[in-house]
C-alpha cells in the first residue's frame, strides 16, 4: 500500500510517499481502508521530534521507527476484522482518533485500529467531516465543558481561534448559549473568522491581546503563548483559563503551579489532557443537528499530502486541513 512515511526527525522535507506492507489486524482490531485523514499539531510534533517526549512515541531519541506513518484522526471503511471484534463488520463506515495506538498510521491507504478507538459514522457525516472531528473537536468540547464549566450567557475568548480547536470551539460555545465570543489569531485569518461569526477578532501580530480592556468568563487557549499570570486581567473574578496545548515550558509550569495560582488569583487555571474518543457521539450529534460544521482549509488528495503538511506547518490555515483518499 502507499503511505506517507519519515525515517528521521525534521521538517516536512523528511516526508515521502512510499510503498509499505499493508497491516494485518490483531484479534481486537479492524483494518480500515482510509477515506480521509486530518492533520493535527501532534503529527507535526512527531515528525519534528519536538518536544523530545514525542520521540518516545515515534521511536527513540535518535530516530523514529522504520517507515513511521503519522496520522491519528481518520475516517474510512472497515476492510477486515480481527476474530474478537463484535461491533463492526466489513463495509461499515467508522472514524476515530488513533493517537492511543503505538503505531498511529492514518496517513496511508490502510490502517489498523482497536475496536474501542472507533465509532460508527452514521448516515449524515461525510468522511472528511468525520476525520476532522476527533482531536480538535474533543479538545474544544472538553476544554469548554469539563474544565471550563461553560454556561449559557457567558463570554469566551479563544486564543488560536482560526485553527480546528478554535473554529469548533466557537460553534460549540454558540450551541451552549454563549453571549459573546472573541478570537485571537494572525492577520490573514481575521476576515475568515469574522465570517464565521466571532463577535470580535484580535490580531496577535499587531497587538498584545492580553492588554484587552474586556474581561471574559472563560479563556480557551490553543497556543499558550503567554505565561499564566498575564491572563489574569482578562478573566472575570471566578473565571476559568483553560489551555489545550502550546509551549511545553509554559504548560509544565502551569501544571505544577495550577492549584496555588488558582487559589491566589481567585480564578481557575486548567490544562486539558485529551480523553481520546470519549465524546465522539456528542460531536456527531451536534453535526447532525447543524450546530457544528467543519471549516475546511483547501482541498488535498493523498498525492498532495506533503503539500497539506506544508500548509499546516505554515500556520496560515483556517479551520482543518484534511486529506481525502
Amino acid at each position: 500500500m502507499k503511505a506517507l512515511i519519515f525515517n528521521r526527525y525534521g521538517n516536512t522535507d523528511v516526508l515521502k510517499i512510499d510503498e509499505v506492507p499493508r497491516p494485518v489486524p490483531e484479534d481486537n482490531q479492524v483494518l480500515i481502508r482510509v477515506k480521509a485523514v486530518s492533520l493535527n499539531d501532534w503529527d507535526l510534533g512527531l515528525i519534528r521530534g519536538r518536544p523530545l517526549v514525542n520521540r518516545s512515541m515515534a521511536g527513540n531519541l535518535f530516530k523514529p521507527r522504520e517507515n513511521f506513518i503519522p496520522g491519528s484522526d481518520v475516517a474510512g471503511l472497515v476492510e477486515d476484522t480481527g476474530r474478537l471484534v463484535s461491533r463492526f463488520r466489513k463495509g461499515d463506515a467508522v472514524f476515530g482518533d488513533l493517537s492511543g495506538s503505538e503505531t498511529w498510521g492514518g496517513c496511508a491507504e490502510y490502517v489498523c485500529a482497536r475496536e474501542d478507538e472507533l465509532m460508527s459514522m452514521g448516515e449524515g457525516l461525510a468522511f472528511e467531516d468525520a476525520a476532522a472531528l476527533p482531536q480538535a473537536g474533543m479538545l474544544a468540547l472538553q476544554g469548554l465543558i469539563e474544565k471550563g464549566n461553560f454556561r449559557p450567557g457567558q463570554s469566551l475568548l479563544i486564543n488560536g481561534a482560526g485553527g480546528g480547536v478554535g473554529t469548533y470551539g466557537l460553534q460549540i460555545a454558540r450551541a451552549l448559549g454563549a453571549s459573546y465570543v472573541a478570537g485571537v489569531d494572525r492577520t490573514e485569518k481575521l476576515d475568515g473568522m469574522k465570517d464565521l461569526g466571532f463577535d470580535k477578532v484580535l490580531d496577535y501580530t499587531k497587538d498584545e491581546f492580553i492588554k484587552e480592556d474586556r474581561q471574559y468568563d472563560l479563556i480557551l487557549d490553543a497556543k499558550t503563548s503567554y505565561p499564566y499570570y498575564k491572563y489574569r486581567n482578562l478573566l472575570k473574578k471566578g473565571g476559568h483559563y483553560v489551555t489545550v496545548g502550546g509551549k511545553t515550558g509554559l504548560l509544565m509550569r502551569l501544571m505544577i503551579l495550577r492549584p496555588l495560582i488558582s487559589l491566589f488569583y481567585g480564578r481557575s487555571y486548567e490544562v486539558v489532557f485529551l480523553k481520546a474518543n470519549r465524546d465522539l457521539e456528542y460531536l456527531r450529534k451536534l453535526h447532525d443537528t447543524g450546530d457544528l460544521k467543519t471549516i475546511r482549509d483547501g482541498s488535498f488528495s493523498f498525492s498532495t499530502i506533503i503539500e497539506a503538511f506544508e500548509r499546516y506547518s505554515s500556520g496560515c490555515h483556517l479551520g482543518k486541513v484534511i486529506v481525502s483518499f
